[in-house]
């Protein structure tokens, strides 16, 4: 693709590089396709861990230096763990690549996992944990990926539990990072204002570390039956989800669920939105939901209501899920979702990182940079019989989960 340069290096990591003139900056992601997917029921919480432990200090700086050596540039460090990725990024401006290069470099290969810190560490985790499970309208997406993928480590929480991050020693990160941290799964993604052959010159200047060339661990995906689910909770409000498993990044309806998500619960001219909070006043937060891996999505309905509306609001839910299965998606309804979805994505794509993000992305899970244009075409493609036939098929009574996070357990009626 025109301004986007991939390289191989000999230890297989890969370096990935968009040139974009107009800019006088950069963001740089060290990515690693390792998350809370790659973990057991005994270490999870592992990945997560480990990002925060990047930061506390290497051989040759401590946690302040690393901060301030990127700080005192005018830039910026940071990182996030998912469900089947790690990435450290920076930003800045570009006359100052090579030291956010050099820094996150120093980083992955030579931090030392301190004992001191991380016993100080897994305190401020847990205490981040504890701040989920007070946050009920995010609780509830942990409990329901949970439920719909018991028995496979996507279910596990990425932030893990308690007990494992009481338990983590410094050999354990250690040795996690030999096992998983390869050259296969390490790929160095930049955006903005940056030449390839200098990041070619930094990888091979500043990566001395042999990594395992390989992580021979495949990743399965083990679905089983589920049942509602009901989490007692005190709390202010019912939180409520209805949903399923759907189709994951590599398979092409995800895109027609996309769209379906838009008609139903994305924005506030969506149809549940109009529906239950506009014409019915009875929720503040009411919106469908997306959340795709390589293999497999999690798709439904989120709203939070009280313990008196909630058996009104689900009807409602049900009857607009009555009529988009029975009733063809109008032109113009259709064409405002597929206007919606290509804006955002193209306004995303003003900012170095999002470019950085989607361009990681699609390395990671296609092994090639998937075009603006194609995703676009895709998403043009979408048509009201696709919109119809995808309904049927998502909404198929027997398939669907509903989880409840309430004070009190609620009796509430059958999927219709």
């Amino acid at each position: 693709m025109k301004n986007i340069n991939i390289t191989e290096l000999p230890n297989g990591i890969k370096v990935i590089s968009e040139k974009i003139s107009y800019v006088k900056s950069f963001s740089l992601g060290f990515w690693f396709n390792v998350g809370s997917r790659d973990e057991t029921p005994e270490n999870n919480g592992i990945s997560h861990f480990l990002e925060h432990m990047f930061f506390k200090g290497t051989k040759k700086r401590s946690a302040k230096k690393i901060a301030g050596d990127i700080e005192s540039l005018g830039g910026y460090l940071n990182a996030f763990t998912s469900k089947e990725h790690t990435c450290f990024y920076g930003r800045g401006l570009t006359d100052h690549i090579e030291k956010t290069f050099e820094v996150l470099a120093d980083m992955v290969q030579n931090s030392v996992f301190d004992p001191k810190e991380i016993e100080k560490e897994s305190a401020v985790v847990i205490e981040e944990l504890y701040d989920i499970e007070d946050s009920p309208d995010e609780l509830i997406f942990d409990k329901f990926e949970s439920n719909v993928f018991a028995g496979n480590p996507l279910g596990m929480p990425i932030i893990g539990t308690e007990k494992n991050l009481r338990a983590f020693k410094q050999k354990d990160l250690l040795n996690y990072v030999n096992e998983n941290y390869t050259s296969d799964r390490f790929f160095i993604v930049a955006s903005g204002d940056i030449e390839h052959n200098d990041l070619i010159k930094f990888a091979k200047k500043y990566l001395a570390r042999k990594f395992r060339a390989v992580n021979e661990k495949k990743r399965q995906l083990i679905l089983n039956p589920t049942t509602d689910l009901h989490v007692q909770k005190e709390t202010q409000q019912v939180h409520y989800i209805l949903g399923k498993i759907t189709y994951g990044f590599k398979e092409k309806k995800r895109n027609i669920v996309s769209v379906l998500s838009h008609i139903l619960g994305e924005g506030s001219s969506s149809r549940l939105f109009q529906k239950i909070r506009e014409e019915n006043g009875i929720a503040y937060q009411i919106n469908t939901f997306l959340n795709s891996f390589f293999d497999t999505s999690t798709f439904g309905v989120y709203l939070s209501t009280n313990d008196k509306s909630i058996h009104k609001a689900e009807s409602l839910i049900f009857e607009e899920i009555k009529k988009i299965k029975e009733k063809k998606v109008n032109t113009v309804e259709l064409d405002r979702a597929k206007e919606y979805l290509i804006g955002n994505m193209l306004m995303s794509l003003e900012s170095t990182t999002n470019r950085m993000l989607r361009i990681a992305q699609s390395i990671i899970y296609f092994n090639k940079i998937k075009p603006v244009e194609e995703t676009v075409r895709n998403i043009q493609a979408v048509g009201a019989k696709e919109i119809r036939e995808i309904s049927n098929e998502i909404f198929e009574n027997s398939n669907l989960t509903r989880v409840i996070l309430s004070p009190k357990n609620l009796l509430l009626q059958k999927v219709a």
